[in-house]
């Protein structure tokens, strides 16, 4: 399939965008309806965006991978999976969305369309966290691609950001454009824009490790990103 660019970027910037409506919205409505029981805003969080993930990546990987990731992206372009000129509209595509996204959520809550978040998210065992949730979602990315089913591999991915994001003291950010994006709401998912930077730099670190391990192993083969890119 010869899918063009264009469309290929359409696809990123619908997926980016509602999944940033998805981890932001429930964050938002399960801190409403939770009555201040963390735990329960933390579940609503978890399994809407468990959903979300889940549905976009089956209506988009066809079109363009579904990466909604830059560091899934950047991964993707270091094994030459995809056009490094592509890889950076991919990313900057990702990134305006995702902000697009935390911009319409907002408007449907009746909050201001960007304020800088307050939420302390810091210190060498978020870093960790979040080492570990990117080193693990690309392993499930690399270890599933070799079955070429979109369904398996979006079962696969949601089911381990969800679990992800109980068993990291980060909640699992687990991606670059995300952890701008709630940089910009200060909200129950938000993180202070202090903090980003740290984050992101553990998600690439985490990204590139375990890309070098399944290249290692044997296992990189992307069957849905070289289709959508023939």
């Amino acid at each position: 399939m010869n899918v063009p660019l264009s469309k290929r970027l359409a696809a990123e910037a619908l997926g980016t965008a509602f999944l940033l409506m998805a981890i932001v919205g429930s964050g938002i409505m399960g801190e409403r309806l939770a009555g201040g029981n963390i735990a329960i805003a933390l579940l609503a969080n978890s399994l809407a965006t468990v959903g979300a993930l889940f549905v976009l990546i089956v209506i988009f990987a066809p079109i363009s991978g579904a990466h909604f990731n830059p560091a899934v992206t950047f991964v993707m372009a270091r094994q030459r999976k995809l056009a490094a000129k592509d890889a950076v509209f991919y990313v900057a595509v990702q990134v305006v969305a995702a902000f697009v996204g935390v911009a319409l959520v907002h408007a449907m809550f009746n909050e201001p369309l960007f304020f800088a978040s307050m939420k302390v998210r810091t210190g060498w065992n978020q870093w960790l966290s979040e080492f570990v949730a990117t080193f693990g979602l690309l392993m499930v990315i690399w270890g599933c691609s070799r079955f070429q089913k979109m369904t398996a591999t979006g079962i696969a991915v949601a089911a381990y950001i969800g679990s992800a994001y109980w068993f990291t003291s980060s909640t699992s950010f687990a991606n670059p454009a995300v952890t701008f994006a709630r940089a910009a709401s200060d909200t129950f998912a938000g993180i202070r824009p202090d903090d980003v930077v740290g984050f992101v730099v553990a998600q690439m670190m985490g990204a590139t490790a375990a890309t070098f391990l399944f290249g290692w192993l044997g296992g990189t083969k992307s069957p849905i990103t070289e289709r959508a890119d023939r």
